[in-house]
């Protein structure tokens, strides 16, 4: 009986650009947001949603003693 030829890897469902995008071992991703206010404190808060992490920063951006909000992947 002949071989059939080996198949070829299964695609990902999820076409992602991130550098995390091939660790099979992650189930969510993690984001921070970064708060600088104009007094030259910081604050941090991580979110495992993206829309989540968006909105707050937005929310933050509106106060007239926050200088900026990012929201930055970091796992």
């Amino acid at each position: 009986m002949p071989k059939s030829p080996p198949k070829s890897p299964k695609k990902s469902v999820r076409d992602e650009k991130s550098k995390f995008g091939k660790d099979r071992r992650r189930r969510h991703h993690h984001f921070l947001v970064t708060v600088s206010y104009a007094d030259g404190e910081s604050f941090g808060r991580v979110y495992t949603d993206k829309e989540k992490a968006t909105r707050f920063a937005d929310r933050q951006r509106r106060s007239p003693v926050v200088k900026s909000a990012r929201v930055n992947q970091v796992s």
